[in-house]
C-alpha cells in the first residue's frame, strides 16, 4: 500500500475524519435520516479521494502508476453511484491500511532507530584536574575522555588505567560485557559497564565507530530493493486486470454496483504491503545481530546468494601472528621462554611482538620493564632485562653463525610444517628457547561455512595473497571448493568479476587490500570489528561483532525475508483473487468487500512482520544466546591449562628422570582437577539443561562418548603417574605418558569446538 502523504499526522487526521464520518452517517441513517447519511459518508470519502489524487499526480510525474488508481476508481465510484456507505468504509479501510503500514514500518524500524537514538552527544574531558563537559563534535584525537558509570562510550579511543568492564551488546549483539584492558580499544557506541574510566581519543565524533554505524542505519533505511522495485511492476498488472473484471462483471450482471464490488475487493493491494515491510523488518532483525546491511537491495541480494568468496588473513582466520608453541631449550621453563621474550617485546609496535605480549599477559606473566633496547628492522630486538642481555628474535640475530642446537633444529622443522615463524630467545648470549607464531582457523570458521552450505550457498571459494602452502593448510580443513593463492588486490577484483558474472557472488574480507574485491562483488561483507574503516565503506553490509558465523545468519537472514515477502505477496494475491471472483458473482457486496480487503491486508502485514523474529523450528525454543556466552568462556578458561599441556608434551621429548616425573604430575594435576571434573560437570549439570533446547538425544549421546573417553584417558594418565617415580621413567615410560597427554588435549579441543556448535544451533533453534 503506497502512503498518499508524506505527513504522518496528515494520515492519522484523514482516518479519524472518515472514522468520524462512518459513525455519524450510521447515527443518521440509524434516525432515518438517509439522505444526511449519504451526504456525511460522501463528505468522509472525499478528503481521502483529494489525498489520493495528489498523490498520484506526484507518482505519474515521477512515472510510476501503482494500483492505489484502483482505491481511487473505486471511492469515486461509490460516490457516483450512490454507494456512499461503501465509498467511506473503503476511505476508512484505505487510510487505516497506510495508518497500520506505518505502524507496521516503525515496528521493524525501531531496532535501527534505537541506534541512532542513542548516538552519544557529550563527552568529559579532562584538562590537568579539571573535567569540562563539551559536545562529543568537538572532542579531538589525544583528547583524555572520563566515561562514568552506565555511560556510553562517546568515541574510539584506547583504554588508560587498569581496564574497564565494557557491554558491547549495541554493536555485537553479545549480551555479555568483556573486560578490556589497558591500551585496548573501546569503541563508540559501548556501554561503560562497571567503574569509571578513561581513555584517549583515537578518532574525532565523525570518523569513530558509532559514527559509521549512524551512516549506514540511514542508508539501510533509504535504499529500495529491486525485489520490492518488482513488486511494483507487478503491481501494475493488477489496475487493468481488476477494471477487466469489473468491466465484465458489470456487463454480465448489467449492474454497475456488481463492478464496483470488484473494485472495491482488490483495493488495496498486498502486493506493495508485504516487500517493503518484511524486507524493513529482516534489515532490523539483522541489526540485532551486529549486521548492517546499507539498504534493501544488497539485502534481496544476498537472498539469492551462489557463491561467497572470502580472504584468508583475518577472515577465515583470527589474523596476525598467534603463540602456536614454545619450545624451551633442554632445562629451561617455557613460562620463563615467554616472560622474557614479552619483557623485551614490549618495547616493539610489530604485530609479532604484541601477540607475544599479549600471551604473556593472557598467561599472567609478571612482566620487567626492559631498557637499553635496540631494534633491528626485520629481524628483532635486544636490550637489558633485569640485568641481563636479551635478544629476540630470527635465527640469525639469536643463534649467530653457528649450527642450531638438536631441539633448535627440532623447533624450525615444526616451524616449516606448520608454516610458523620461529622467534628464539637469548639470555647473556645462551638461547633459551623458541617461540612459534602463527595464523590459525578462527574458532567458529568450520561452523560458518557449515552454515553456508545449509543456507543453500552452492559454491564457496577462498581467494588470498598468502603463499599457496598456507593457504593449502587452510582450505584442507574446510569444505572449500575452491584455493586461490598468490592473487594480489587486482587479482582479487578479476577473481570476483569473474565469478559474478556467472552466480550472484558475495566477498567477504576485513584488510584495506580487500576493498576493491568487496566493491566488485555482488554483495560485499565487511568484517568491521577490527576497524577497518577503508573495506567497511566499500561494503554493502558491515559485520560490527568479530565473528564470522555472522556471514551465513546474513545470507540465513536475507534468504528467509525474501521467503516471507514471497509468501505475503502470493497468499495477498491469491485471496484477493478469490474475493474478487465472489464479488463478480454478486457473493461479496462492495462493503463487504472492503471489509474483507483489509482482512487481507492486516493478515499480510503481521506475515511480513514475522521477519523481525528469528525463525525457529515449531515447538522448540531457542538456548538463550547469555547461556551459550557462558559456556564458550568456560571453554576459552580451559585454553591455557590445554596450551599447558601441549607445552608439557613437547618438553617430555628431552626430559628425563626426577624432570619427567614432576611433567607428568603436572599434567595428571591438570587433567585430574580441571579438565576431567569439567567433563562431569558436562554430564552432571550443562547436557541435562541443553537438552531442553534440542530435538533429539543423538547429538549430546556421540557427546557423552567423547566424554568417556576424556575420561578413560584421565585415567590412564593417573595411574602411570601415580606409580611413576625417577628410577622408573624410562623412555618408554615417558613415551607412554606422553602421548596420553598429547591425546587429551586434541581430544578436548575437538570435543570443545565440537559443544560450540551444538551451543550455535541451540541458540538459532536449528538443532
Amino acid at each position: 500500500m503506497r502512503t498518499f502523504l508524506t505527513a504522518p499526522v496528515l494520515r492519522r487526521a484523514l482516518i479519524a475524519s472518515a472514522l468520524v464520518s462512518l459513525a455519524a452517517g450510521l447515527l443518521a441513517w440509524a434516525m432515518g435520516r438517509v439522505a444526511w447519511a449519504d451526504a456525511i459518508w460522501a463528505a468522509g470519502t472525499a478528503p481521502v479521494v483529494a489525498g489520493l489524487v495528489v498523490s498520484m499526480i506526484r507518482d505519474i510525474r515521477a512515472g510510476r502508476l501503482g494500483v492505489d488508481a484502483i482505491a481511487l476508481v473505486s471511492m469515486s465510484a461509490a460516490i457516483a453511484l450512490g454507494e456512499t456507505l461503501a465509498g467511506v468504509v473503503v476511505a476508512v479501510m484505505y487510510a487505516g491500511g497506510n495508518v497500520l503500514e506505518d505502524v507496521a514500518v516503525a515496528r521493524a524500524e525501531r531496532d535501527l532507530r534505537s541506534l541512532i537514538d542513542r548516538a552519544p552527544r557529550m563527552a568529559h574531558r579532562r584538562r590537568g584536574s579539571s573535567v569540562d563537559d563539551i559536545a562529543v563534535e568537538h572532542v579531538a584525537v589525544g583528547d583524555t575522555i572520563v566515561v562514568r558509570a552506565g555511560e556510553v562510550v562517546p568515541v574510539d579511543g584506547l583504554i588508560l588505567g587498569q581496564g574497564a568492564l565494557i557491554d558491547e551488546s549495541a554493536l555485537t549483539g553479545e549480551p555479555i560485557p568483556v573486560t578490556r584492558r589497558e591500551g585496548e580499544t573501546a569503541r563508540s557506541g559501548t556501554v561503560n559497564a562497571g567503574e569509571t574510566f578513561e581513555i584517549r581519543a583515537a578518532a574525532t565524533a565523525g570518523e569513530s565507530t558509532y559514527a559509521g554505524i549512524v551512516r549506514l542505519v540511514t542508508a539501510a533505511q533509504t535504499a529500495k530493493a529491486p525485489f520490492i522495485r518488482l513488486a511494483d511492476r507487478f503491481a501494475l498488472l493488477l489496475f487493468p486486470l481488476s477494471l477487466a473484471v469489473a468491466g465484465g462483471a458489470w456487463v454480465a450482471s448489467g449492474d454497475p454496483v456488481r463492478g464496483l464490488a470488484v473494485l472495491v475487493a482488490a483495493t488495496p493491494c498486498p502486493l506493495i504491503l508485504a516487500a517493503p515491510v518484511a524486507f524493513i523488518a529482516g534489515i532490523a532483525q539483522a541489526a540485532r545481530l551486529g549486521i548492517l546491511v546499507k539498504g534493501s537491495a544488497p539485502f534481496e541480494t544476498l537472498a539469492r546468494t551462489h557463491t561467497v568468496m572470502f580472504d584468508k588473513t583475518g577472515t577465515l582466520t583470527v589474523g596476525g601472528a598467534r603463540l602456536a608453541a614454545i619450545e624451551a631449550a633442554p632445562g629451561e621453563s617455557p613460562e620463563e621462554v615467554l616472560r622474557t621474550a614479552a619483557s623485551l617485546e614490549q618495547a616493539s609496535h610489530h604485530v609479532v611482538a604484541a601477540a607475544i605480549v599479549e600471551e604473556a599477559r593472557r598467561k599472567r606473566l609478571q612482566l620487567s620493564i626492559p631498557t637499553l633496547v635496540r631494534e633491528t628492522l626485520g629481524s628483532g630486538l635486544e636490550g637489558e632485562i633485569d640485568g641481563h642481555v636479551v635478544r629476540v628474535g630470527s635465527q640469525q640475530l639469536v643463534c649467530g653463525p653457528r649450527k642450531p642446537a638438536e631441539w633448535a633444529e627440532r623447533a624450525l622443522r615444526r616451524a616449516a610444517w606448520r608454516s610458523a615463524l620461529c622467534v628464539f630467545v637469548a639470555v647473556d648470549g645462551r638461547t633459551i628457547g623458541a617461540l612459534l607464531l602463527g595464523d590459525e582457523l578462527r574458532r567458529e570458521t568450520p561452523r560458518a561455512v557449515q552454515a553456508l552450505r545449509a543456507a543453500g550457498v552452492s559454491r564457496i571459494v577462498m581467494v588470498t595473497g598468502d603463499r599457496a602452502d598456507a593457504a593449502d593448510i587452510i582450505g584442507a580443513a574446510l569444505d572449500i571448493d575452491a584455493v586461490l593463492a598468490d592473487r594480489s588486490p587486482s587479482d582479487k577484483v578479476e577473481a570476483v568479476v569473474t565469478e559474478q558474472r556467472l552466480k550472484p557472488t558475495v566477498m567477504v574480507g576485513d584488510g584495506i587490500n580487500d576493498a576493491p574485491a568487496l566493491a566488485a562483488a555482488g554483495v560485499g561483507i565487511a568484517m568491521g570489528a577490527r576497524g577497518a574503516s577503508v573495506s567497511s565503506e566499500a561494503a554493502d553490509v558491515v559485520i560490527l561483532v568479530d565473528r564470522l558465523d555472522r556471514v551465513s545468519d546474513a545470507v540465513a537472514i536475507a534468504g528467509r525475508t525474501r521467503t516471507i515477502a514471497l509468501q505475503s505477496i502470493v497468499a495477498g494475491m491469491a485471496m484477493s483473487g478469490v474475493a474478487m471472483a465472489f464479488a463478480a458473482i454478486g457473493w461479496l457486496p462492495p462493503v463487504a468487500g472492503a471489509l474483507t480487503q483489509e482482512a487481507i491486508d492486516v493478515a499480510v502485514i503481521l506475515n511480513a512482520l514475522r521477519a523481525l523474529a528469528p525463525g525457529h523450528r515449531f515447538g522448540r525454543r531457542p538456548m538463550p544466546a547469555a547461556t551459550a556466552m557462558a559456556l564458550r568462556q568456560d571453554h576459552e578458561r580451559m585454553e591455557v591449562d590445554l596450551d599447558r599441556l601441549r607445552e608439557i608434551a613437547d618438553a617430555l621429548d628431552d626430559a628425563r628422570g626426577a624432570a619427567a616425573v614432576a611433567l607428568i604430575s603436572e599434567a595428571n594435576d591438570i587433567v585430574s582437577r580441571r579438565i576431567a571434573q569439567h567433563e562431569h560437570d558436562d554430564e552432571a549439570r550443562v547436557y541435562p539443561d541443553l537438552a531442553k533446547y534440542l530435538a533429539s538425544g543423538p547429538g549430546l549421546g556421540a557427546m557423552g562418548r567423547a566424554h568417556r573417553e576424556i575420561l578413560h584417558l584421565a585415567r590412564l594418565l593417573a595411574r602411570l603417574a601415580g606409580s611413576l617415580d625417577a628410577v622408573d621413567a624410562d623412555r618408554y615410560l615417558i613415551r607412554d605418558a606422553q602421548r596420553v597427554i598429547e591425546s587429551v588435549e586434541s581430544l578436548v579441543r575437538i570435543h570443545n569446538a565440537q559443544e560450540e556448535d551444538i551451543y550455535e544451533q541451540a541458540v538459532s533453534g536449528s538443532a
